[in-house]
């Protein structure tokens, strides 16, 4: 209101617009003093103006999608000591917000129950080590050449994702393709359980053949029923939400591909989760590996 009133005094005048907007005059001059002259603005103020760029610049080198809790945790680990109430004060100042979760689309048509393997994670998606418990999922894109599809295959501990896989097309090869991405970078011993939905191509013989010979335990949920991959279900929703949503329209395969590596990258090395105690799946899946040398030192 400030700025409109200045935009405006000439034609209008001071007076007439504060009554108008409710705003005392006595406020509006001491801004245009402030602005003169920085020095007569109060403790609180000076320490605004500091905060706001350095909010806005945490902000979008997290890819403009925290909301007030992520974006106090972030500050906290730049250093800045911040109220939570004063970075959601200052966003609201600023003009930011953290992204917000649209609604799911179902993209599951599964094979009957009694064509599929046993459930073994019964909804209990936190494991006790890495290379204990992968699960997989897929989505698709709308772009102008039609649709795009990106299979993601997640490590629980951490919830880093392990590999990925963008294609044009809907058959197995390309989920297949994200686990042999996750299979070269993590080489896992036998007994890792992978668990998925009941999707066609995740219970297609190629696939599970590979699971087989890599030594991975399949497990399956139900059909639509979120809940039974639920850690799946929201890394895509936190995929759709911080990617899809917020970039799109999107032209073609290769820019969705582009912006799914960049955020593929922040995701395992600079976003903050909440389950893992506002740290990186990197720095929880460090964390664990120097504990064990730590453990092997002491014995």
């Amino acid at each position: 209101m400030i700025a409109f009133i200045q935009d405006h005094r000439d034609q209008h005048g001071v007076e007439p617009m504060c009554r108008v907007l409710q705003i005392a005059p006595s406020t509006f001059y001491e801004h245009q003093a402030i602005a003169r002259d920085p020095d007569r603005a109060s403790d609180r103020a000076k320490r605004d103006g500091e905060l706001r760029p350095e909010l806005l610049r945490v902000w979008q080198e997290n890819r403009s999608v925290y909301g007030a809790r992520k974006l106090w945790h972030a500050m906290k680990r730049e250093k800045f000591d911040i109220a939570r109430c004063t970075v959601e004060r200052l966003m609201g100042d600023i003009g930011i917000e953290g992204v917000r979760r649209g609604k799911k689309v179902k993209t599951t048509y599964g094979q009957p129950a009694e064509l599929c393997p046993l459930d073994k994670v019964n909804r209990q998606f936190r494991a006790t080590q890495p290379n204990q418990l992968w699960v997989s999922d897929f989505t698709f894109v709308s772009t102008w050449r039609g649709f795009v599809y990106v299979a993601f295959v997640i490590d629980t501990f951490a919830n880093k994702i392990v590999g990925w896989k963008a294609s044009t097309s809907q058959e197995t090869q390309f989920v297949l393709d994200a686990l042999e991405q996750a299979l070269h970078a993590r080489s896992p011993a036998e007994n890792l359980i992978h668990h998925s939905d009941r999707g066609s191509q995740y219970l297609s013989i190629k696939y599970t053949e590979r699971l087989v010979d890599a030594g991975l335990e399949p497990s399956v949920g139900s059909v639509g029923d979120s809940y039974d991959n639920a850690l799946a279900e929201t890394m895509i929703g936190l995929f759709k939400t911080e990617v899809i949503n917020l970039l799109g329209p999107w032209k073609s395969k290769d820019q969705v591909e582009w912006e799914t590596l960049k955020w593929v990258d922040w995701f395992n090395t600079r976003r903050l989760l909440e389950p893992l105690r506002y740290i990186t799946p990197q720095e929880a899946e460090d964390a664990y590996y120097q504990g064990l040398k730590t453990d092997d030192i002491a014995a």
